[in-house]
């Protein structure tokens, strides 16, 4: 065997072992979907008749709102995979089983791979239940195929960006605790962008940080897909801030994983 089919089949045993904790931890899975969720029916149900009917080109109730509101809450849902990906990641690091795994004869690269693909496949089918839920409440997407393809492009991109930066910060911390609360300005983001209001409404210096934080792109790429809006430079830019924040968290996860244990 290769050493590519080597590390192939090593990740694919680390994903079975993630898979195994996920279902062993459903308390976070209800987290990480229950979350969304509650923001989604908080907002719409609430908020949404006053939102809906008082900015800017809405005009129709709670009915336009949840258009407007369901790409925020989607990226609520990946925002919160940073925190259940860092605290996995963490345990790991505590607990002495990376330790145990350094000694024995496997790909280095397995383990953090086993991380990440297990995350995405959470978050995805967390995703899945968010969307239906907001498809319940009444949102009407207008998607085709192609933009369809795009959205779920795009998701998955940005699940994969947080990914990575999630399971750095799970292994720069000396605590599970720690790597609780690390992330959690992830989750604060998306409340600082255009997918609650839009970003006009605000004023200045909050309007400027909501207009040039990453999450406020792709926002905007997303509503744009879903619901046939102008994307204009939106789609270029959510990607390059997904490239560059998954590489980021790559490099940063390779270099604290290839440290000196002592």
């Amino acid at each position: 065997m290769s050493v590519r089919t080597y590390a192939l089949s090593d990740s694919a045993t680390m994903l079975r072992r993630q898979l195994r904790r996920i279902a062993r931890y459903p308390s976070m899975t209800v987290l990480l979907v229950g979350m969304p969720i509650i923001f989604l029916l908080l907002f719409v149900y609430v908020f949404g008749g006053t939102l809906g009917a008082g900015l800017g080109e809405m005009s129709g109730g709670r009915a336009e709102y949840v258009n407007y509101v369901t790409p925020g809450i989607i990226l609520i849902t990946i925002a919160s995979t940073a925190q259940g990906t860092a605290i996995s990641v963490a345990m790991d690091m505590t607990e002495g089983i990376v330790a145990r795994f350094r000694t024995m004869p496997i790909a280095r690269v397995s383990v953090l791979t086993g991380h990440v693909v297990g995350s995405l496949i959470q978050t995805i089918l967390s995703m899945a239940v968010v969307t239906g839920v907001a498809l319940l409440v009444g949102f009407r997407p207008t998607a085709g195929p192609i933009e369809w393809l795009g959205v779920l492009g795009l998701l998955a991109l940005t699940t994969f960006a947080i990914i990575w930066l999630s399971v750095a910060l799970g292994m720069v911390t000396k605590t599970v605790e720690a790597a609780s609360n690390l992330p959690m300005p992830l989750v604060l983001l998306p409340f600082l962008s255009s997918g609650f209001v839009p970003t006009e409404s605000m004023p200045t210096g909050l309007r400027w940080f909501a207009e040039y934080q990453p999450f406020t792109p792709i926002i905007e790429t997303l509503r744009g897909l879903l619901m046939g809006s102008p994307i204009g430079d939106d789609a270029i830019i959510s990607i390059a801030w997904c490239v560059g924040i998954a590489l980021v968290g790559y490099l940063w996860a390779r270099k604290l994983y290839s440290r000196d244990p002592a």
